[in-house]
């Protein structure tokens, strides 16, 4: 399975999941906006960032890494990556890290020359293996789902699909979190076809439903303006009526197409060209 993109498309969607891991509360996400960042001198890539938003209450600055592979000169990288990006980034105000491994067997050997970073306050360890079963939380949910085996797999997912079913209709979050549920199965099961996995989880009809349909479309919107406004500044209302008359595909393209945004006016020609009939 392709950890990297699996949990790059969990924390993009649903941001606040990083947060329930670590105990916290899952409403700081607000503040945040979960992206990859680049350090293109030497060509490093960390992979996930939650950078604050200049509004934000606090300016505590995120990383976090996704290790399913035992790497012995990881925390070499690790922290490389880290100080290069402060070095980069000298405004960065205070900074936080966290590596998620799937079990403590993953992680290398101690290593004696990294102890301030890794006893410290700053850098946080999750191991999935040790994750509470008992605790009532969607986004540990997904994460144990990542790590089950084959045989248990379907049977997770479908236990989970029945929480989130009940819980969330009424809730934008509950189509994306469906949606995040078939896509690690997927990947669980390459051999399969979206179809085929759809008819194991019994989403097929749901998937038709007017609520799931209403859900799915709301979320889009919800995310779609969300990544306008941190991209070029708050959208006035008369855009936002237009961005919520949107077809579904017009809503995608739009999320697409806004990663190349620098201004509103960007929007206001997107809009004129992509006018919901």
């Amino acid at each position: 399975m392709k950890t990297d993109s699996i949990f790059y498309r969990i924390f993009k969607t649903d941001p606040g999941i990083l947060f329930e891991l670590l105990g916290q509360s899952r409403a700081t996400a607000q503040d945040y906006e979960f992206k990859s960042v680049e350090i293109k001198q030497i060509a490093f890539r960390i992979d996930g960032v939650f950078l604050p938003t200049p509004d934000a209450s606090s300016q505590t600055v995120w990383f976090v890494e996704v290790q399913f592979q035992r790497d012995p000169v990881f925390y070499q990288r690790f922290f490389s990556e880290i100080y290069l990006y402060l070095d980069l980034h000298p405004e960065t105000v205070d900074w936080q890290a966290v590596v998620i491994y799937p079990k403590r067997s993953i992680e290398p050997d101690y290593p004696h020359v990294f102890r301030a970073n890794l006893n410290s306050d700053q850098v946080h360890r999750v191991y999935l293996e040790d994750l509470d079963e008992s605790v009532d939380s969607l986004g540990v949910g997904l994460m144990q789902l990542i790590v089950a085996d084959s045989a248990n797999t379907i049977t997770q997912a479908k236990t989970m699909l029945s929480r989130v079913q009940p819980q969330e209709q009424t809730n934008p979050r509950f189509a994306a979190i469906m949606e995040l549920i078939e896509t690690i199965v997927v990947y669980k099961f390459p051999q399969l076809s979206r179809e085929e996995i759809e008819s194991m989880l019994g989403l097929s009809e749901l998937k038709q439903t007017k609520v799931y349909q209403e859900a799915y479309q709301e979320g889009e919107q919800s995310l779609v303006l969300r990544l306008l406004n941190r991209r070029i500044g708050d959208i006035a209302p008369e855009l936002q009526s237009q961005i919520q008359s949107l077809s579904l595909d017009q809503l995608e393209a739009l999320g697409e197409a806004l990663l190349d945004f620098t201004e509103p006016a960007d929007l206001v020609n997107w809009l004129e060209k992509n006018r919901a009939d």
